[in-house]
């Protein structure tokens, strides 16, 4: 489809990732009239699992996060860069997990996740000094939003911590926090939390697939819900203000792009309330 229709403009950079030695694709949509507006400076969002946000044509499950038309149709957020970060396909699993997954059913054999923290550095030194550097951005935290779904909400959440410097507005999209829930918990026990953080969480009651099954035993619909009440919990625990947190549990949704994309754009609109 020709990207001027929607009067957006979609650029495409290759960047190098160090520890593994090679190149991450980082789109990057800017806003209306983005060319003309040469003395406007606009809040970055950053997104989690590239290949599924933009078009329904490349993305995983046929259906994308449909972040073009959230945008178009919804004029009243305001203007905004969104970053979509590519994730590794087979080592996805591995990229999106900080920690080591010991608490499931894999063969001993099997070793996954705990590469975390290192996508995350990648993400915060490689990728937003590039897009401030290349592009009229806020740079601040303040406007800065970064955005996951499921394992992505996992590393969405974990950066969101670890990066409170540097990232003011999280959306977190069915946590699946069960999948290292030992070693999140006592992660986020630790550490002092952002009480000037947006976060927005959200969680369907039909949630789970098929590849959760094999990670897992037990109920997956409970888990999610779970886990998700849990991390609402620990923010409140660690002085995030009620009112800076949007929880919302979703009768009857589903663990796929058609849930999270119905609502981006409410989203969106929590986090950048209050954007300048």
């Amino acid at each position: 489809m020709n990207q001027s229709y929607f009067y957006l403009k979609l650029e495409t950079h290759q960047l190098h990732m160090s520890y593994k030695n090679e190149k991450r694709r980082v789109r990057v949509l800017l806003p209306k009239n983005y060319d003309k507006d040469e003395a406007q400076n606009y809040p970055v969002v950053y997104m989690h699992d590239g290949q599924n946000i933009f078009y329904s044509s490349e993305a995983y499950s046929g259906y994308s996060w449909k972040v073009i038309p959230a945008i178009k149709q919804n004029p009243d957020l305001p203007k905004m860069i969104v970053v979509g970060i590519d994730n590794a396909g087979q080592d996805r699993i591995n990229e999106y997990t900080p920690w080591k997954i010991t608490e499931s059913p894999l063969p001993e054999d099997i070793e996954l996740g705990g590469k975390g923290a290192e996508f995350a550095e990648f993400v915060m030194t490689v990728v937003k000094p590039y897009i401030d550097k290349h592009y009229r951005t806020k740079s601040d935290k303040y406007h800065t939003a970064m955005i996951g779904s499921s394992l992505g909400g996992n590393l969405t959440a974990f950066m969101g911590i670890e990066y409170k410097d540097k990232i003011g507005g999280l959306g977190i999209f069915s946590l699946a926090n069960w999948i290292t829930s030992k070693a999140f918990d006592s992660y986020i026990a630790r550490k002092e939390l952002d009480p000037e953080q947006r976060v927005y969480i959200q969680v369907g009651t039909q949630e789970g697939d098929d590849a959760d099954r094999h990670l897992m035993y037990g109920n997956m619909k409970q888990a999610y819900i779970d886990c998700t009440l849990k991390y609402y919990k620990q923010l409140i625990k660690g002085s995030v203000p009620i009112d800076s947190i949007r929880l919302n549990i979703f009768a009857d949704e589903e663990h796929n792009e058609k849930a999270w994309a119905k609502h981006l754009p409410e989203c969106l609109r929590f986090l950048s309330e209050n954007w300048s």
